[in-house]
């Protein structure tokens, strides 16, 4: 097989065609985080580190006259931090060119009720965005709308029994992602899956709505960003459960990355088959 090549059974063709648009992942697909584990002794320099070829193909796409756009479930940045860090690792980006979970949060709630009352467990950014949205916040269990549940690597018992006692008061439970684990430079990290299932488990209540991949929502979001229909536009990922299934759902092609060989051994049994595979990102340049 070369670079990239649409699933037919075990074998692809070729990619022949370039796209209007392009709708990059980040963590895995354009770069790794540099974040260590916590209780290391040092952070590194820069929080990211490129992929290889992310650069060189971004820019080359751009050249072609293609609309390049990041869509990332990582709720712990905002459109402007995350634009600010591409253009820092020499993709230069604006916060236009980038839908991240804690912005589709933030257009969720406001759809659902003006000045929502939520309590956050997640990062800092994720409280901006939905702060800058008119969104308000809250701790007091009988006082909350939505808990809302981003990456939280301070999570706490406290932080549970607040949202069980919300949740068993009335307030609906949403997320901006279900990963259970995220690639990194120095090794896969915890993400918010087990935050999710724990306070599932502890209330007795489920998911009322998710935003990040897979569900379409963020998948629209970005659609209407970029101005372009989702036939024009290729989703690029190296993610099953999230960007290929995001895809499938929002009736957006799919090309898959087989950087990680767990996700490529898992690829034979996957009902919902990527549109291509790619061997790395040079695959694009058709």
């Amino acid at each position: 097989m070369g670079d990239g090549g649409r699933v037919e059974g075990s074998r692809p063709s070729t990619l022949h065609r370039l796209f209007d648009a392009y709708l990059f992942d980040l963590d895995g697909t354009v770069w790794l985080s540099r974040e260590l584990v916590p209780g290391a002794r040092s952070e590194p320099a820069h929080r990211r580190e490129l992929l290889p070829d992310a650069g060189d193909v971004i820019r080359a796409l751009r050249l072609r006259g293609r609309r390049v756009a990041f869509m990332t479930n990582n709720a712990d940045g905002t459109r402007e931090s995350f634009a600010q860090e591409l253009s820092d690792l020499g993709i230069p980006s604006a916060p236009d060119d980038v839908v991240c979970t804690a912005f589709v949060m933030a257009q969720y709630l406001s759809s659902q009720q003006r000045g929502s009352r939520c309590y956050v467990i997640g990062p800092d950014p994720l409280r901006e965005e939905l702060c800058r949205a008119g969104l308000t916040l809250r701790d007091r269990p009988g006082d909350i709308d939505f808990v809302v549940v981003g990456i939280d690597r301070d999570f706490t018992y406290h932080k549970l029994q607040t949202a069980f006692e919300a949740i068993r008061a009335g307030a609906r439970l949403v997320a901006t992602n279900p990963d259970p684990w995220v690639p990194a430079a120095y090794g896969d990290l915890a993400d918010i899956g087990a935050l999710i299932a724990a306070i599932e488990v502890a209330s007795q209540c489920r998911l009322d709505k998710l935003v990040g991949k897979p569900d379409p929502f963020i998948v629209q979001i970005a659609l209407e960003c970029l101005s372009v229909e989702s036939a024009d536009c290729l989703i690029v990922g190296d993610q099953l459960e999230t960007d290929v299934l995001a895809g499938r759902r929002a009736g957006v092609p799919v090309a898959l990355l087989m950087r990680d060989p767990r996700v490529v051994a898992r690829l034979v049994d996957w009902q919902d088959q990527p549109d291509f595979l790619l061997e790395s990102l040079r695959g694009l340049l058709v």
